[in-house]
């Protein structure tokens, strides 16, 4: 019953929340609109305006290096250059449309133009960050880049670098508890990301998942149990799980840290930058006000933080770990006495144009409450409270908790579960077929409103909808994301094209209140 009443308080504090900026929202959009019909063109095309700038910024670059003798490599084949490029271009439209607002199924979002940019600008240089003999400039802006992330999170002192991805950082971070508290226990929870059981496989450390509450979030009691054991070395704590965007509670994980003594990991690789977004629930910025208190923390720069792929980023509130990664291999090229960055990770060679790219969109958009940067977050925000808003009052779906950040997930309403993971299928293919790309996910049964809405929940787990709205643009174009999503579901469901009451108004006829 407590369960149940938290949550209704949570669905009362989105609906509060989605009320209070419905009126500013629309009336922007409609200015928005207004001012898009009349500059927006005739079909789609890319951005191509920055390549004029990287010519620009080549030339710079070039001048840079004035003093060598000439040996410039000509273009060879100039033919057969233009007809493999013209194939490559070919074969890479073989792809869903990533970057555009009606993409809106998995966790992927387009670079910055200045990070796409500065990232090809590097390329001329093609710098190695694992030492400064390999990429002098690229380090330096790495470091300088990974300090403005520790200092979102509240640190000064860290220690912290860029890695090929959120993987190779959780598993860094694994590595340096698993040193420190060698033959005990990791655990996360149920709806934590995959890798880290693969992780601590590779690492030869016991992992154990530890089951979910309604909300998609770490069972505490579940918790509470395993660490009574007395063999839980580290708790891995999920700032937005993948699946649902779900956040474990951390200021209760760090009251049972405190109890038990355990290490706790913070995997934001996610969630992470929405420490800056002004329109979390109170509940919600409670977390991340407090995010800084984790022994390490993880973010992905390729997600949220507007980057090409791969690259993710590690960081350690006490630097003193750096002495696990010691080496005194006798090639390794470390010609000065400052701090190489193959010192301090298990990567060795890295790419350095991860780093300028990082490091050229933090000076474009610094990573500050209030900035443009976190604005764009606040968008993707309301975006996804704008869409689980309609859904929710809209009776042919079923919905889950409201959304913490911006992922939404949802089923069709059904007679049986099994029914609603169908229908949820069919659904997914139509609105594809009308470019609208959304994702399917396999989540307990127990997520959502089966019971209130008369489900027969003939299976525990239930093939649904989900929406990752982690674009600013998708705000402007939710009305043209839920008519596709209206349309799909009038050709798909039984009776799809009825308007139907909402929930409240049926259990009004019926006299159940």
């Amino acid at each position: 019953m407590a369960k149940r009443s938290k949550l209704s308080r949570r669905r009362k504090a989105a609906k509060h929340m989605v009320e209070n900026r419905r009126k500013k929202v629309e009336a922007g959009n409609g200015m928005r609109e207004m001012k898009g019909r009349k500059n927006r063109p005739s079909k789609f095309s890319f951005e191509k305006e920055s390549l004029d700038i990287l010519r620009s910024a080549l030339d710079k670059l070039e001048e840079g290096f004035a003093d060598l003798p000439p040996a410039t490599t000509p273009l060879r084949n100039k033919r057969n250059f233009e007809e493999i490029l013209s194939e490559v271009a070919e074969r890479m439209r073989d792809n869903y449309p990533y970057f555009h607002p009606l993409y809106a199924g998995q966790m992927l979002k387009p670079p910055h133009p200045i990070a796409r940019i500065a990232y090809m600008l590097s390329m001329w240089i093609n710098p190695n960050n694992h030492a400064l003999d390999g990429g002098r400039a690229s380090s330096k802006m790495e470091k300088e880049a990974v300090a403005e992330i520790a200092r979102m999170f509240g640190w000064k002192p860290h220690l912290g670098h860029l890695t090929g991805g959120g993987t190779m950082a959780n598993l860094e971070a694994l590595w340096v508890a698993g040193q420190l508290n060698p033959g005990k226990k990791v655990v996360a929870s149920e709806q934590a990301h995959y890798t880290h059981s693969r992780i601590s496989a590779v690492l030869g450390l016991d992992f154990q998942p530890v089951p979910c509450d309604r909300i998609g979030r770490m069972d505490l009691d579940a918790l509470k149990k395993r660490l009574d054991a007395g063999d839980v070395g580290t708790v891995v704590a999920t700032i937005g799980t993948t699946a649902t965007g779900s956040i474990d509670p951390l200021p209760q994980l760090f009251d049972l840290r405190e109890q038990y003594g355990f290490r706790l990991h913070a995997d934001s690789a996610y969630g992470g930058y929405y420490t800056l977004a002004g329109n979390l629930t109170e509940e919600t910025r409670e977390v991340f006000d407090r995010l800084g208190e984790a022994d390490s923390i993880v973010v992905d720069p390729h997600k949220h933080g507007l980057q090409p792929y791969a690259c993710g980023c590690v960081l350690f509130k006490d630097p003193k770990v750096a002495r696990f990664y010691k080496h005194d291999s006798p090639y390794t090229y470390f010609t000065s006495e400052e701090l190489h960055l193959g010192e301090i990770s298990l990567e060795c060679s890295r790419a350095g144009a991860s780093a300028v790219g990082l490091w050229a969109t933090q000076k474009l958009l610094p990573l500050e409450k209030g900035g443009e940067f976190a604005r764009s977050l606040e968008n993707c925000r309301d975006a996804a409270l704008h869409l689980y808003d309609r859904i929710r009052e809209d009776s042919r779906f079923v919905t889950a908790f409201p959304p913490e950040l911006d992922i939404v997930v949802w089923a069709p309403f059904a007679k049986t579960v099994t029914e609603a993971s169908s229908l949820s299928r069919a659904i997914f293919n139509e609105a594809a077929n009308n470019n609208l790309h959304l994702a399917l996910a396999e989540l307990p049964a127990d997520f959502f409103d089966v019971g209130s809405a008369r489900m027969e929940k003939n299976s525990e787990t239930i093939t649904c909808l989900r929406s990752v709205l982690m674009k600013p643009e998708h705000l402007e174009w939710i009305d043209r994301i839920w008519e596709i999503i209206d349309d799909a579901a009038i050709k798909t469901m039984p009776g799809g094209g009825v308007k139907k009451p909402r929930r409240h108004e049926v259990k009004k006829q019926r006299g159940r209140f």
